[in-house]
């Protein structure tokens, strides 16, 4: 049976799911069927046959950094075959050194962060800050990448941030360029310590142009997922397979890749 991680999920405790959907909603202005709760993630997964989960969420404000890593170590902890977890950090804490210690204390493997969510720019001295702790920490991190509208997290900021941190492994989330694919693969592939994921990206290309970009990263470099709860993980799944991979380069992408920078047996 093929194994698959979906390695990019948003996930949200009850109480506040459907508001923080909302908002993704509106900043995307997209369509959601999703609601954003575990229950709801597993069942989206168990159409395409998902065996694990990455999940994480994103701090907007310093003083929610602990208390969302609490929660998904909470989800971690009750199911660890099933899921592993990315914390926060922000770049506006008093305590980046401590908060960064916490989460790992929780057993979390890395860092999520999303610096059009958190207002800052991967080429800033907030940027540098805090990957001075993930590097230090020595676990990956997956970065929120490109958008248009903003200059956080396009490829101009990204490349300095890599190029800062050059042994740190980094995900550079929607082919490392969400809404900027082709400009993001033309400066960023083939850099080393750079892995990307597909989500929120076959949408929007076609199958032609995800296997170009897949191959200028390397199929050993890619990952896939689906930015749930923003895609359904069939719909994504059925755009995969017309990408044209043989099945070695699939398993990789699917299963192999994610499973080693998580560290799973």
């Amino acid at each position: 049976m093929q194994k698959i991680i979906n390695s990019h999920c948003h996930i949200y405790p009850e109480k506040i799911a459907s508001r923080a959907v909302e908002g993704i909603r509106d900043f995307y202005d997209l369509d959601m069927s999703l609601n954003g709760r575990v229950d709801n993630l597993i069942e989206d997964g168990n159409k395409v046959g998902v065996t694990h989960y990455l999940i994480h969420s994103v701090a907007t404000s310093p003083k929610q950094v602990r208390s969302i890593n609490e929660f998904i170590s909470g989800v971690v902890n009750s199911d660890p075959d099933l899921f592993s977890g990315f914390g926060t950090l922000h770049p506006d804490s008093d305590d980046i050194e401590g908060d960064f210690e916490h989460l790992v204390g929780l057993g979390l493997k890395g860092v999520k962060l999303h610096p059009d969510f958190q207002q800052f720019a991967l080429n800033e001295d907030r940027a540098f800050k805090l990957g001075e702790v993930i590097d230090r920490g020595n676990v990956p991190v997956l970065i929120h990448c490109g958008d248009f509208r903003y200059n956080y997290s396009n490829p101009e900021q990204l490349k300095p941030f890599l190029e800062k941190f050059p042994d740190m492994r980094v995900i550079g989330a929607h082919f490392a360029g969400w809404s900027v694919w082709g400009q993001a693969t033309e400066k960023l592939a083939g850099t080393p310590n750079l892995y990307v994921d597909l989500s929120s990206s076959l949408y929007a290309l076609s199958s032609d142009e995800a296997n170009k970009f897949i191959h200028a990263y390397g199929v050993d470099k890619v990952l896939w997922g689906t930015d749930y709860p923003m895609w359904e993980a069939e719909s994504e799944m059925e755009m995969f397979h017309k990408i044209g991979l043989t099945k070695e380069e699939e398993n990789l992408i699917l299963y192999e890749n994610s499973a080693k920078i998580l560290g799973l047996k």
